[in-house]
């Protein structure tokens, strides 16, 4: 994980210091806990093992979020991390083009990674996986908020919920787009005048 994210952070660091916008807003990262792991594996049939939680039939034991400030930006990752020493794009869901019935955005990866060191299975250089979940920050907050709210206790009138619920994910999806727009804008704004 601290690997993944160092080269994360290194290519948005090198686009900066070309003199180019941040490609994300920020990075959060996990490791699945012990629990989690343990029920997905008996779920799959799987042995609950240390192995197994870190085999290819399992690639969400590390788990990163990259949160951009606009949509083109998610490209602009997914981009950047094909382009990555060492990693390689398993499997793509694209919720941005097909969002979820629930309003749900987003665009995941599913990697892997070599590495100089031992893996699970005892090869080295090791090859280890991760899920990459990418999201612009109304996304994400979206999705953050609707987490909280789907564990309340349960109510009578869940359409009503689930309506509305997908109403403010299709309002936050206009303004992402609107200020994908406005960006974009004052990008053409800025090459003509410097073209004069």
């Amino acid at each position: 994980m601290d690997d993944l994210l160092y080269k994360l952070n290194g290519y948005n660091n090198d686009i900066i210091n070309a003199g180019g916008d941040p490609v994300f807003d920020h990075i959060s990262a996990r490791i699945k806990s012990d629990r989690s792991m343990r029920e997905k594996l008996a779920r799959l049939g799987l042995a609950v093992t240390p192995e197994m939680a870190l085999s290819e039939n399992v690639h969400d034991a590390v788990g990163v979020r990259i949160v951009t400030c606009f949509i083109d930006d998610i490209f602009e990752n997914i981009k950047q991390i094909r382009a990555l020493k060492g990693v390689t794009v398993l499997e793509e869901k694209d919720y941005l083009t097909n969002a979820k019935p629930n309003g749900y955005r987003s665009y995941h990866l599913i990697i892997s990674i070599e590495e100089p060191f031992e893996d699970a299975a005892g090869a080295t250089p090791g090859m280890w996986y991760a899920e990459i979940q990418l999201r612009t920050i109304a996304m994400d907050s979206w999705a953050a908020l609707e987490h909280r709210l789907k564990y309340k206790k349960q109510i009578s009138d869940t359409a009503l919920i689930v309506a509305e619920l997908k109403r403010v994910a299709d309002e936050l999806a206009s303004c992402d787009v609107s200020m994908q727009t406005i960006r974009d804008m004052i990008k053409e704004i800025k090459h003509e005048d410097s073209a004069c």
